[in-house]
């Protein structure tokens, strides 16, 4: 006997899980229930239809109900809510929205995938009108007519998380004076501090106003927003509010219908992505899952685990075993002419679980120095101290940041560590790369910390060594001297740094900086190989400069 299966929610999970069932099972009965209009959309492109990059909203929509049922022969029924479930039973409760209609509807399976809601900051003055959120289609609808009756010419963004950058790039692009106001110390928290710090002076630099560390307590105006009051009694004009402070699991569903729910707040599923009910499944933003690679329980609100997600719940409920092993977090932004991703663990969350590791910082560029336009960017690569194991990895730059992050994603899921990335045969030609691209550069580099043939110090640490009497040696050219320096260091350029050995101090503690870091770690390997005490600065020079306040 063919099952029947009951989809509650669209998009990535729901969509991918219907259709899914569909190719494994021609015979099942597969009913799709949205309380919206649209079933299966490009959630992750609102910010950019809200900024006119996408003109048109049929852009966003990859199946309508329409196409659903007749490519796949699934039941849709939009603008039906569900309002209950009853696992005894094996029944659903639908309020149509539209009709007032309200009736049961009976399942052998039941996929949840409700997704997540907006966490609204408690303000005052959340209910005016020109306050919004961005979570769907009929969201953006009504920024993107707001902006374009009003014509406002000033917008405070709230949080600079994913969606709160991406909104205020947007915002920025359609010629709006932006502001982004950030409760903590950074945008893009999955971003250690010293990488945001490149985001930071990037965003400042093309004239948005960047506020870190200050809070909004108010709203203030009649029906629209006038001013935000801040946590300090300032105030900031504005005619537009956008709330991108993040979302959490919509688990309401869940919770009345007796399911477990996690540590975290996301309904509990386990390998299979079975509830505690075994006839219910669930995926999506509403789930608690695990990281990859600590075990540790998390929620990500990420499209591409939720489209695998329904595709291994469909998998389960047609009987071939598949499991979930968890994520690792992979994700990317782009603001302006600026990208930022991460994969793996960061080293906060590395410092939190205590965890051993080490860490570099190479400055590379996209593509061969002498072929037009190479630009520069920042990676920061994670790696356990004996083994190199990769960690995780984190990467600030213009273009080719995309490949490179998904190199290294696919490295650390493979179990792979930095001396596999030294052996790495990844394509070159002058317009993409160099001939040691910069995948293969960094993992020569965290390899030379993990042989020991050069030890590295951070920023944050230098201060203090330099008061206890280091020795903070530049070896960068004059020019780039004249152009900033750190404090209190002493100029020797590389190839002069042989003639001039007797100014560096034998009896100190050598701290060495260049530009970027290959530099001071080929004075370093000098110095090591002559007895000096010496520890090559990870990111150089550029990484201190972005960290400088403004």
């Amino acid at each position: 006997m063919a099952n029947k299966v009951v989809v509650i929610g669209g998009v990535a999970a729901g969509a991918s899980a219907a259709a899914r069932l569909r190719r494994l099972d021609e015979k099942a009965e597969i009913i799709l229930f949205e309380k919206g209009e649209y079933i299966s959309f490009a959630n992750c492109g609102l910010p950019y239809y809200v900024g006119g990059v996408i003109p048109q909203r049929n852009n966003l929509l990859i199946l309508s109900p329409q196409t659903m049922q007749e490519r796949f022969d699934i039941e849709v029924r939009i603008w039906s809510e569900v309002t209950r479930i009853l696992p005894q039973q094996k029944l659903v409760e639908v309020h149509h929205l539209l009709s007032g209609k309200k009736y049961q509807e009976s399942y052998d399976y039941l996929i949840l995938t409700p997704g997540s809601i907006p966490v609204a900051p408690p303000l005052e003055g959340l209910d005016k009108t020109n306050v919004f959120t961005v979570r769907n289609i009929p969201d953006s609808d009504i920024i993107r007519e707001y902006v374009q009756e009003n014509q406002p010419s000033r917008a405070v963004v709230v949080g600079g998380g994913f969606i709160g950058l991406e909104m205020a790039d947007m915002l920025n692009y359609l010629g709006i004076d932006v502001t982004i106001l950030e409760a903590s110390a950074q945008v893009m928290p999955p971003l250690d501090p010293e990488m945001a710090s490149f985001m930071h002076r990037y965003i400042r630099n093309i004239g948005i106003n960047l506020l870190l560390n200050r809070r909004a307590v108010r709203l203030e105006g009649e029906e629209h927003v006038q001013q935000v009051v801040l946590d300090d009694n300032s105030t900031i004009e504005t005619d537009l509010v956008i709330l991108g402070v993040g979302v959490k699991p919509e688990t309401s569903l869940a919770r009345e219908a007796g399911l477990a729910i996690g540590s975290t707040g996301g309904i509990l599923v386990n390998e299979c992505l079975q509830t505690s009910d075994p006839y219910i499944y669930a995926g999506g933003d509403a789930i608690q899952i695990k990281d990859f690679q600590t075990g540790h329980e998390m929620l990500l609100p990420l499209a591409g685990p939720a489209n695998r997600q329904g595709w291994i719940i469909a998998n389960n409920i047609c009987g071939r075993k598949t499991s979930y092993n968890g994520a690792q977090g992979t994700a990317i932004v782009k603001f302006g002419q600026m990208t930022a991703a991460v994969t793996g663990l960061n080293e906060k969350r590395l410092q939190a679980l205590g965890l051993p590791y080490l860490a570099i910082h190479t400055n590379p560029n996209s593509h061969a120095a002498y072929y037009p336009r190479a630009m520069p960017m920042a990676i920061k690569l994670l790696f356990t101290p004996r083994e190199g194991k990769l960690l995780g990895a984190q990467i600030v730059g213009y273009e080719g940041v995309d490949k490179r992050i998904d190199v290294i994603a696919t490295a650390l899921r493979a179990g792979m560590t930095v001396f596999d990335l030294q052996e790495l045969e990844l394509a070159y030609a002058p317009p993409f790369s160099s001939a040691k691209d910069p995948v293969n550069m960094t993992g020569y580099a965290a390899a030379n910390l993990v042989n020991g043939d050069v030890e590295v110090i951070h920023w944050p640490e230098v201060p203090a060594r330099v008061a206890k009497g280091a020795f903070l040696l530049d070896v960068r050219t004059p020019k780039e001297v004249a152009r900033g320096k750190v404090p209190e260091s002493y100029h020797i350029p590389l190839d002069e740094m042989r003639l001039r050995r007797d100014e560096i101090p034998a009896d100190k503690e050598i701290l060495i900086y260049c530009h970027s870091g290959l530099r001071s770690y080929i004075a370093a390997r000098i110095l090591k190989q002559l007895d000096y005490r010496v520890l090559n600065i990870s990111g150089g020079y550029n990484l201190w400069e972005a960290q400088q306040p403004e």
